[in-house]
């Protein structure tokens, strides 16, 4: 379900990306903007993109974290401390 849901906003973001593309060149085929600036539109578009991606998988991964923290499962450290004991 969670990549399912990544999937649908890379796809998203996809289809938005190719979207703003066919307006900026429209807008220069026009004459109302010229390529530089679409360019530079482009250019801080994607630094904002990426900027973001990096707070949501940072938020996911905060998420994900506290959803298994609450779910008690144990963890490698706990699984690795059982077996040590068991060796006893």
């Amino acid at each position: 379900m969670l990549k399912d849901l990544i999937t649908i906003g890379l796809g998203g973001a996809l289809l938005a990306k190719e979207k703003v593309e066919k307006e900026l060149s429209e807008l220069v085929d026009k004459g109302k903007l010229n390529k530089e600036e679409a360019q530079s539109f482009i250019d801080k578009a994607k630094v904002k993109v990426e900027e973001e991606e990096k707070e949501f998988k940072a938020h996911l991964k905060e998420v994900i974290k506290e959803t298994l923290d609450e779910m008690d499962l144990a963890t490698k450290e706990d699984i690795k401390a059982l077996l040590e004991e068991m060796k006893k």
